[in-house]
């Protein structure tokens, strides 16, 4: 316990540093992770692969899930599908077959399972680093989509594959049902789950209670679905993306409160999966050793299999985009991608957390009590290539990214035109919501009510004027706006009154908790202003 509590506050100091310097977390905490585990007594640091499924893999995928958009998820599931589906059962296949030709003795079944291991990229850094360098949204609901499914396709391509090795008989109509009722079952309990986790979110009066039972549905979910065979991955997919789905539903208060949640876990997971993934080198090695096999040749086994892996996507992508009839298929009502688009596609094509727990979950026996064959050198290929992908393509993809200049120019003045709409839409709807209010409505007289209607309705058109202001504007041409030095001067006030308050309390004239009642509302009008302004 001592250890991880050590692990977890090197990797959010390592976080820290990386996100004040703007460098990619992920490739930093790795990086470091390799040194450390080169300094003796580092080897013995190790966590239950079952954990890592279990307790880490839902809420990163629920957190995923969360931040998606379902329309446009839906706009684009057939490339999703492409990709998340039918990429990873074709790439598990290949790997396999690959690793049963390089590596001596490795039977063909276990092969099967490092293909499936490997088959699944892991879209958690090139998502972080498409959105620092603004990808255009098609692209990054791909990845997204893409991230959302291919674990569960791989789990289970997985799950049947370790069938085939540790049971006695397997079939192929086994394995089909197997299949079959992951994905059925994972589904609909992710569904039941999103509909209770959102019910909870609206009828539950407490809204931190709320909060923290929402943190429970992906364990829940995850736990429900592989207890009757299904997929914990798809159950916890539709679980997020229903949630999120609904969240303009749910309570103001609760999405302010489960945004800063949700980001300081996912946070502390992915700091911790990412420095996890480094230390294990030295133990790593040591146990393909222990087997006897010639290291050498395994890790040019391994060095091949990783750029195969890295090669096949890169050709898979741009089949897809530019075969006759498949590009078609695929556009989902969009023009066929660039070049330069497919580029930066083929290159995320990183491996993670899901390719590292799985391999560790692999059982030390089969269902007959014998050794499973080739465990060691299994895991040894996987953790290859997943910091062989993460050091590769990592590393270079914001490069990539910045050289090809794959951006899409007319689309912050699309968002921003489509913002002012909506902002118009809203506005209006208040206006005319405004218009059918009398004074019993508000349970007041007369008077009152012809004092405070004008001065709402004033503030609701200031608003629509400020929103209409910004489109077509530049970054730079937005902070020189009215509303701009409107903010400023707002939040200066804010920390004026917050500082006015502190006097008081040390002065002895206003007691602590009727500060504290204060200090929250000053908080959360100071968040709106911050949210307003948020990746702008």
């Amino acid at each position: 316990m001592a250890q991880l509590l050590l692990v977890l506050i090197g990797a959010l100091l390592v976080t820290a540093l990386a996100r004040s310097r703007e460098i990619a977390a992920p490739l930093l905490l790795v990086l470091t992770g390799l040194v450390v585990s080169l300094v003796p007594g580092t080897e013995d640091f190790r966590i239950d692969p079952e954990l890592l499924l279990t307790a880490v893999l839902p809420p990163l995928l629920y957190a995923a899930a969360l931040g998606s958009s379902y329309t446009n998820f839906r706009s684009r599931i057939r490339p999703i599908a492409y990709h998340g589906v039918i990429q990873v059962v074709v790439t598990a296949f290949l790997v396999g077959w690959l690793a049963f030709v390089l590596i001596p003795d490795l039977p063909l079944a276990p092969a099967l399972v490092l293909g499936a291991v490997i088959a699944p990229p892991d879209a958690v850094t090139a998502s972080a680093i498409g959105r620092q360098l603004h990808l255009p949204r098609a692209l990054m609901t791909i990845l997204g989509g893409e991230s959302l499914i291919n674990d569960a396709a791989a789990l289970t391509l997985y799950r049947m594959a370790m069938v085939a090795v540790v049971s006695t008989a397997p079939t192929l109509a086994e394995d089909l049902r197997v299949f079959g009722q992951a994905v059925v079952v994972g589904v609909a309990v992710g569904l039941l789950f999103g509909v209770l986790a959102h019910a909870a979110r609206t009828r539950v009066p407490d809204v931190q209670v709320a909060t923290l039972l929402g943190v429970l549905v992906p364990f829940s979910a995850y736990l429900l679905a592989e207890q009757f065979g299904g997929s914990g991955v798809l159950a916890v997919v539709a679980a997020g993306l229903y949630v999120g789905h609904k969240q303009p539903r749910a309570r103001a208060a609760g999405r302010l409160q489960e945004h800063t949640v949700w980001e300081s876990i996912n946070l502390l997971l992915e700091s911790l999966v990412f420095a996890y993934i480094g230390l294990q080198l030295s133990d790593v090695i040591a146990q393909v050793v222990s087997t006897g096999r010639d290291i050498r040749w395994v890790v040019l086994a391994a060095l091949l299999i990783l750029f195969a892996t890295i090669a096949f996507r890169v050709v898979w992508m741009y089949t897809s985009n530019y075969l006759p009839g498949l590009s078609h298929l695929l556009r989902s009502g969009e023009p066929r991608g660039t070049w330069r688009r497919s580029a930066v596609l083929a290159w995320t094509g990183m491996r993670g957390v899901v390719t590292l727990a799985a391999a560790g979950a692999i059982p030390e026996t089969t269902a007959s009590g014998a050794p499973f064959p080739a465990r060691e050198t299994v895991q040894f290929v996987a953790f290859v290539v997943t910091v062989g992908t993460i050091l590769i393509q990592g590393t270079t993809l914001p490069w990539l990214i910045r050289r090809l200049g794959v951006t899409d120019p007319r689309e912050a003045e699309d968002d921003d035109r489509s913002e002012a709409e909506a902002r118009r839409i809203a506005t209006g709807a208040a206006l005319a919501h405004l218009d059918r209010l009398s004074p019993r409505d508000l349970q007041c007289d007369q008077e009152r009510f012809d004092r405070v209607l004008p001065r709402i309705r004033t503030m609701l058109e200031h608003q629509g004027m400020l929103a209409a202001d910004q489109v077509g504007r530049t970054p730079d041409e937005r902070e020189d706006t009215t509303r701009q030095v409107f903010t400023d001067l707002r939040r200066e006030l804010l920390e004026v009154q917050r500082a006015a308050m502190a006097d008081e309390r040390d002065a002895g004239r206003l007691d602590d908790e009727v500060l504290r009642r204060v200090l929250r509302e000053l908080d959360l009008q100071e968040a709106a202003l911050e949210n307003s302004w948020r990746n702008r």
